[in-house]
């Protein structure tokens, strides 16, 4: 799917419409994924079990994402996006290309140094990070790193690529990068029963993925010439903008980071017991926020370059009030559902009913981190758009370090429990210092307004919760997992429908007086 790039003088409703489609190719891709995502995890759990090979395999991405992160991997459209479309509007299209070279060339030789020296240095850093681990399981995880590592070579060079074509209103790459990399990895894993195989799928899911097809998509859009060139004027100007994403840190990389290594000095198993339980929680918050903030961040960043304040700041707190509304009604079913959905999605195999307990409570205690996690995500496009990239992750790093304390008390006292529980206050946390600071700093998002939002989605949530929740406990008879989610899920969604709409909910009242337009035009 291709959005074209608007005129300047273009209507910010035609925009927003663009918006919203984009937004949807993003998250059904998401959606898509994160089912193929499950069925890779259930593979796993079924073949492998939460274990000691499950923990060694969890970990050996945490050395990769380090390299990724030092290298603004994970904020590559961030950082890039606003700084390429401000050079092609001022300065015009080739010297756009001549940015995009510069900064591909360079970013993909450090990658490829970086992992060179990551590989030769990975049995010492296992050996530090996760010296809880018995000398077999951490053979092992040098081994899944030391094959897993390369992938951020094409992450890394494949997020470039993916970054250019959003800037050019192309989109489906992006769409298709996760479903390929998932699919890879579960017939890796499939072909040979094996971590490893997964481990190898991950490599060749990273490559065809995230680097192969946007590197076919981009070249019907323009040619590629990459060169090193890490003193050039290009280069040193996106540098600017990505030192505060490699420099700092926020909560939403180094939650995880946090949970497998307090984690790994826990029972065996507690590792991928919490990456169990965060793979399900991130469903919505990847769909919801994630692809939503993708989605808008090319948008907000246009809006900035052509001095159209107003229509930014409307822009943002329409999707953040929406969008957390959203969050919200998914917190709450997957909480309440939450036994019913790992027994559905893991419970087969050497995943047997007792991991099934431990991984749900986890999950509906996760579930509580949802909004969030989608406030966070949108929130600081605030800052990203306007390319204010030291403030917002000077905000984000002094808050993760703030609460890396929480994480080892909690950890230490409450174990797996606890951990989950630290998760869900420091996102919190997070996420309202950076909706306050934005308010402070352009007078958008209104926190009101997302409080008011809170407000009615959350007590939506509550009240179809409970009803669901009683209907199972005493009219639906104790059945199959699926059958209770089916019918309870059922329930909660036309409880949170029909109330959602009589409180004038934004998120549903919306779609509920859109489908009663189209059905009165087609019976007219």
């Amino acid at each position: 799917m291709a959005v074209e790039p608007e005129q300047p003088g273009g209507l910010g409703e035609a925009r927003a419409s663009r918006l919203g489609a984009a937004a949807v190719l993003l998250a059904a891709s998401v959606l898509l994924s994160r089912v193929i995502g499950y069925l890779r995890d259930v593979a796993l759990a079924v073949q492998v079990g939460p274990g000691p090979e499950t923990d060694a395999f969890f970990v050996a991405f945490l050395i990769p994402d380090v390299l990724n992160y030092l290298l603004a991997g994970g904020a590559l459209a961030i950082a890039f996006i606003p700084l390429y479309n401000r050079v092609r509007r001022r300065d015009g299209e080739e010297e756009g290309d001549r940015l995009f070279g510069s900064v591909l060339g360079t970013v993909g030789t450090f990658a490829i140094l970086g992992t060179l020296a990551l590989w030769l240095a990975t049995p010492a850093l296992v050996a530090i990070a996760f010296d809880e681990f018995d000398p077999g399981t951490q053979e092992l995880t040098v081994r899944l790193t030391r094959i897993v590592l390369p992938a951020q070579i094409f992450f890394l060079t494949g997020g470039l690529l993916r970054a250019v074509l959003m800037a050019h209103g192309r989109f489906a790459a992006q769409a298709a990068a996760p479903l390929v990399y998932n699919g890879a990895t579960i017939a890796g894993g499939l072909l040979t029963g094996t971590v490893e195989g997964f481990a190898w799928g991950v490599l060749v899911g990273a490559a065809v993925g995230n680097w192969l097809i946007p590197l076919i998509e981009i070249t019907r859009v323009k040619r590629v010439h990459p060169r090193f060139a890490p003193l050039s004027a290009h280069f040193r100007a996106y540098l600017v903008l990505a030192l505060p994403l490699m420099l700092g840190v926020s909560l939403v990389t180094v939650d995880e980071w946090y949970e497998k290594y307090f984690g790994a000095q826990l029972a065996a198993g507690t590792v991928a017991q919490l990456s169990f339980a965060r793979k399900l929680m991130m469903a919505p918050v990847a769909i919801v926020g994630q692809a939503v903030a993708a989605a808008a961040l090319p948008v907000l960043s246009r809006f900035y370059a052509e001095d159209r304040e107003h229509e930014l700041n409307e822009t943002l707190e329409r999707t953040l009030v929406r969008s957390v509304a959203v969050a919200l009604l998914a917190a709450g079913g997957f909480a309440v559902f939450a036994p019913a959905i790992v027994s559905v999605v893991y419970e087969y195999g050497r995943f047997d009913a007792a991991a099934s307990e431990a991984v749900s409570g986890l999950l509906a205690i996760l579930s509580f981190a949802v909004p969030g996690w989608v406030t966070q995500q949108i929130a600081v496009r605030a800052f990203y758009a306007r390319e204010e990239m030291w403030r917002a992750m000077g905000l984000g790093t002094g808050i993760a370090l703030l609460a890396l304390p929480l994480y080892a008390a909690f950890g230490r006292e409450a174990g797996a429990v606890g951990l989950a529980w630290a998760g869900v206050i420091a996102i919190s946390v997070n996420a309202l210092a950076t909706l306050l600071w934005a308010r402070a700093r352009f007078a958008a998002p209104s926190p009101v307004r997302w409080f008011e939002s809170v407000l009615r989605s959350g007590s939506v949530a509550l009240v179809a919760a409970f009803g669901s929740g009683w209907l199972l406990v005493n009219v639906v008879p104790e059945t199959l997992a699926i059958l209770e989610l089916a019918i309870g899920g059922a329930a909660y969604l036309a409880i949170a429908l029909g109330l959602g709409y009589v409180v004038r909910e934004d998120a549903v009242h919306g779609v509920v007086l859109a489908r009663l337009r189209r059905n009165k035009e087609s019976d007219a």
